[in-house]
């Protein structure tokens, strides 16, 4: 006679009464902690997508991977083909990106990712060497003319999967889709080979499913983003961020919050260093205008004298976190020709309005130069330091020219060039030449021979290869390679942190194309655009190294292999696109692994 087995009769019972197995499993395991869930609403969305037809999809969270390419919308029914497998590639010292997408018709609270170690055969990698971060959407608008000034009612608008949070879980609100970030930093002593882990997902505070991932690591090595030989240049707006956070500005609370979010900009590969010389140079152009970095100060005897407190401080900041390739001063031609100063015999900020070409713009800014430069050459910064000009008229930029040559010939000079007149200025230390002039590459050459660096710049009258929340994400990996193609020495764009009014929610601004005043968000938070700058720099820098290999080499095998690459890199020269774009970045960016 059988003994009686009392786990088998449950089991029968259960199948008899038609519950499922995966009921009985999820009411035995235990839950996770309970978590809170603190964070901002987003902005509804303005568009009939709303209205899409979600009958088809299964009730629960669903998931799948999909391309890093995409911006999903929020409130449309995902049409994916279901895919739980993905496999990575690249270098030893990269930093890869994948994309997970969430969706679901009912409410899913307190949503998690947990990442298991990644092993191979004879070693692992710890599992935090990856991070999952929740995609924000954000409210953009679109490109239309390009710059001008914008009523928001006069563009079409939309959500855009952008931001990515800081945050530890997520409620998944019914009839919505979630876009998941994932960044895989490869050591740079890891052994090559093929690692696999697991990504967990977490919903209501029990395991849902788990997915599999393959890292494929190349035997080479990618240099440490100090080391990089791509010459970015992101304009910096400390003013901005004591204004979100409201904090004293330039004070210790000011300067502690800054830290994560320049960090994360060194960790681009960051060159440059944005400081000010007088009033904001742009005529304050953004929500928030520049503060003084130098205070300037007419005393009652008539002399003068500056306080460079500020200006030290936040160059010696930024250079402690890894900038420190160059410190451009804006401006001797701000936007409105103005500058201010203290003046003690009539106790009030004195305001001028100096044209370029007047004797009183060479007096007060000779005295000014002279004193900069000494004290440039006292902190053992003068050669590192230039004096920085955006977009300024050619007869403008020859007064300037004029001053600095007569009083302080040692400082370098910076110049954002929209007239295409940078033929005339041979001798510029940083020149950056707008997306839509052709540097010739003899020029280049020549430049790039005498140390001087040559790069390029889009703004808000490029609609492509741009940076706004609404453009294709790949675009910002295109305008790296656009910079390889056309063998210029790296990018600038004014805009890293000039925060718009309410930015974690809506980045359209008053006289730009949505997204065109920031590329991240406050508290340190990336975004889909910065994650895939990023990218392109890396692939840049993939580039120059076996350039330098196959010359080097200079094997049959190896000519093959430079002629393939240099084919392939041709095609982007041009900043038209073509339909197949995209697909042929994504076969470039194979031949580099």
């Amino acid at each position: 006679m059988k003994k009686f087995n009392l786990l088998s009769f449950q089991i029968a019972l259960y199948l008899v009464m038609g519950i499922t197995t995966t009921i009985g499993v999820t009411s035995c395991e235990e839950k996770r902690p309970k978590k809170e869930f603190i964070t901002f609403e987003e902005m509804a969305d303005p568009s009939i997508d709303t209205l899409s037809d979600w009958s088809n999809v299964p009730s629960g969270l669903q998931a799948s991977f999909i391309t890093i390419d995409e911006r999903v919308p929020r409130s449309v029914a995902p049409e994916v083909v279901i895919k739980k497998k993905i496999k990575l590639t690249g270098w030893k010292g990269e930093k890869l990106s994948a994309q997970l997408l969430l969706w679901s018709t009912d409410e899913i609270k307190q949503v998690e990712l947990e990442f298991d170690e990644f092993k191979s055969a004879n070693t692992l990698l710890p599992a935090t060497v990856a991070q999952a971060r929740f995609v924000r959407y954000v409210m953009t608008d679109e490109f239309a003319s390009g710059c001008g000034h914008r009523k928001p009612e006069d563009f079409a608008a939309s959500l855009s999967a952008d931001m990515l949070d800081n945050l530890d879980n997520f409620t998944i609100e019914p009839k919505t889709a979630r876009p998941v970030w994932l960044t895989f930093k490869i050591p740079s002593d890891a052994a090559a080979g093929t690692y696999k882990g697991k990504l967990k997902l977490y919903a209501e505070r029990v395991f849902a499913e788990d997915f599999e991932i393959e890292i494929e690591i190349v035997d080479r090595l990618l240099p440490e983003p100090s080391e990089w030989g791509y010459h970015l240049d992101l304009w910096q707006h400390p003013s901005a961020v004591a204004r979100v956070h409201n904090l004293e500005l330039w004070s210790d609370a000011h300067f502690e919050k800054m830290k994560p979010l320049m960090k994360m900009l060194a960790n681009a590969g960051q060159k440059v260093i944005t400081t000010t010389l007088n009033i904001d140079p742009w005529n304050n152009q953004c929500f928030d205008a520049y503060s003084d970095m130098i205070i300037w100060t007419k005393n009652i005897d008539q002399s003068w004298s500056f306080d460079y407190t500020v200006f030290d401080r936040w160059v010696e900041f930024m250079m402690d976190l890894g900038i420190d390739k160059m410190i451009n001063c804006y401006s001797l031609l701000t936007w409105n020709n103005k500058l201010h100063y203290n003046d003690m015999e009539k106790k009030e900020l004195v305001t001028l309005e100096l044209k370029a070409q007047s004797d009183e713009y060479a007096e007060i800014w000779s005295i000014f130069l002279q004193d900069f430069t000494r004290h440039l050459k006292q902190k053992g910064w003068l050669e590192i330091t230039n004096i920085a000009m955006d977009e300024r008229a050619p007869q403008d930029m020859q007064a300037a020219m004029k001053v600095l040559a007569t009083v302080a010939p040692e400082l370098g000079i910076s110049l954002a060039d929209n007239h295409k007149s940078y033929k005339e200025y041979p001798a510029i230390k940083d020149i950056s030449v707008g997306a839509r002039s052709k540097v010739d590459r003899e020029d280049i050459a020549a430049r790039r021979s005498k140390g001087l660096n040559t790069t390029w710049y889009v703004c808000c009258s490029d609609p492509f290869a741009n940076m706004f929340t609404f453009s294709s994400p790949a675009e910002a990996v295109y305008a790296a390679w656009h910079t390889v193609a056309t063998d210029l020495d790296g990018m600038l764009r004014w805009s890293y942190n000039s925060w718009v009014e309410n930015p974690l929610t809506d980045s359209r601004f008053r006289t730009w194309p949505a997204g065109d005043t920031y590329m991240v968000y406050p508290d340190a938070r990336s975004s889909i655009r910065f994650e895939r700058l990023v990218e392109g720099i890396q692939d840049a820098e993939k580039i120059r190294i076996l350039r330098k290999e196959y010359r080097e080499n200079d094997t049959p095998e190896s000519q093959v292999k430079l002629q393939e690459l240099e084919e392939a890199i041709s095609f982007f020269e041009t900043l038209k696109p073509t339909p197949d774009w995209q697909e042929r970045l994504n076969a470039a960016k194979a031949l580099l692994n």
